[in-house]
């Protein structure tokens, strides 16, 4: 009996899923928006658990050899895995739902929690929240620099690139994208020269387990609209430009160039493609634009926006929505009487240009790398890049440290419950592998009657 239920079991597996609707996979898609925790890596998992072993809509193969081109890209991979395989499915207008619903409840989430701070951050009980969450957020940034660094320094010349980043941006204050040109140049002289130091670790599994027929099986044949060609990689590359050109000359047109909206346009678009290694590696570069040079918001509503951002589904880089509302709110470019509209504005308008480059890259991309199916060779490159990425983090946890623990300059008062918070929680995340979640919960409710206790 036993025996025939598994066989039955096996051949229902071994039946291809039925075809999905793109109402269907709208369905799924804004659900995945809403429970998308955990940064890339959460995210990845999650997409792989519902769409290769529980849906069955694609398999393992083809979504490794996805995400392994969307890994190579600037921007959030978890985001661009999305969009491809919404367009592998349901041509262009499923790649955008996909990727549009990806962050859209991560957007009104974000611009909510941005004008609950900005209108109410006085508040002793929120005050204290995010006094506690500094600390967590000091602690979260360390992890990264340690996970990232684990994963991706396995020898000296790795070693030597993270240290030399670190004190690129650290001592000499080099600007983020000649420290990533610098660390690309070296990996691909190295890869040619040393090849044996710079090798990618596979750490996505081999994409060998089988989990029954797939929609999207290794065997199917490659759908017509994901043929590539030349031509149309150039029509998609020219509609993109046109895209951001007429949105940019809109802002130009309407504001200025110097004007606030101009210049977020313009910088995020900047960031969008230097956001290599994830969005720990670019939020130094936000942090000398937006904090630095265009003083759109300081040093601590810059690290409250982390600690948000880290607390809210979707990408990571989802931040930048955070920055451009208090910048928007701060620089009030619709009057007095319009902050929050002025703020909403401004959000939009980061989030737009961060995120457009994305599915750029997917939709001129996508068509070569399926109609290929061969091995990426810019692991070079990557690995150089990716080192130089953990010596910049470990300079933005540095740089956090310093403003959590002396937050009136080093000739202030130590702030030793800060410090203690943080050990806690570096402990907690590090040792006990707890989520960061939780984490920065706990921190807040800490700091929170910390701060009306005393």
């Amino acid at each position: 009996m036993h025996a025939k239920h598994k066989e039955n079991s096996a051949s229902i597996s071994d039946l291809t899923p039925q075809p999905i609707s793109l109402a269907q996979a709208f369905l799924y898609w804004l659900k995945l928006g809403f429970i998308s925790f955990g940064g890339p890596a959460g995210q990845i998992s999650i997409m792989h658990h519902d769409l290769v072993e529980k849906k069955r809509w694609i398999s393992e193969k083809r979504f490794l050899h996805a995400l392994n081109y969307c890994m190579i890209l600037p921007g959030p991979e978890a985001q661009q895995l999305a969009t491809y395989i919404g367009w592998l499915m349901h041509r262009t207008w499923g790649g955008i739902i996909a990727g549009v619903l990806f962050v859209l409840p991560s957007f009104f989430i974000l611009t909510g929690l941005a004008w609950v701070y900005m209108a109410y951050g006085s508040v002793p009980a929120v005050a204290g929240t995010l006094y506690g969450i500094k600390p967590a957020v000091v602690a979260i940034v360390l992890f990264a620099a340690y996970r990232i660094g684990s994963r991706a320094l396995n020898n000296y010349v790795l070693w030597s690139i993270a240290t030399l980043a670190f004190i690129a941006i650290f001592a000499l204050k080099l600007p983020f994208p000649m420290i990533v040109l610098a660390a690309g140049l070296i990996g691909h002289l190295g890869g040619r020269i040393t090849p044996q130091y710079f090798k990618v670790g596979g750490g996505h599994g081999g994409g060998n387990k089988n989990f029954g027929r797939a929609l999207i099986d290794d065997d199917t044949p490659t759908p017509v609209h994901a043929y590539f060609s030349w031509k149309k990689m150039a029509v998609i590359a020219l509609i993109g430009l046109v895209i951001w050109s007429i949105a940019m000359l809109f802002l130009i047109f309407t504001y200025g160039w110097n004007a606030a909206f101009t210049q977020m346009g313009w910088f995020f678009t900047k960031a969008a493609l230097m956001t290599f290694g994830g969005a720990y590696a670019v939020l130094p570069y936000v942090y000398q634009g937006a904090v630095e040079h265009y003083h759109w918001l300081n040093p601590a509503q810059m690290m409250d926006c982390l600690a948000l951002g880290e607390t809210t589904p979707g990408p990571l880089i989802m931040v930048v929505t955070f920055v451009g509302f208090v910048g928007g709110w701060i620089n009030q470019i619709f009057g007095p009487n319009a902050v929050f509209a002025s703020a909403f504005v401004a959000a939009s308008i980061v989030t737009f240009f961060t995120f457009l480059p994305s599915f750029v890259f997917i939709f001129i991309g996508a068509p070569f790398i399926e109609s290929t199916h061969g091995n990426l060779k810019f692991t070079a490159p990557l690995s150089a890049i990716t080192a130089a990425v953990v010596g910049v983090i470990f300079n933005l946890a540095l740089f956090f440290a310093y403003h959590v623990f002396w937050p009136l300059g080093l000739t202030g008062q130590v702030d030793l419950f800060s410090i203690a918070l943080t050990a806690v929680a570096t402990i907690a995340l590090l040792r006990f592998k707890v989520n960061v979640i939780p984490v920065i919960v706990v921190s807040g409710i800490l700091g929170m009657l910390f701060k009306l206790l005393t």
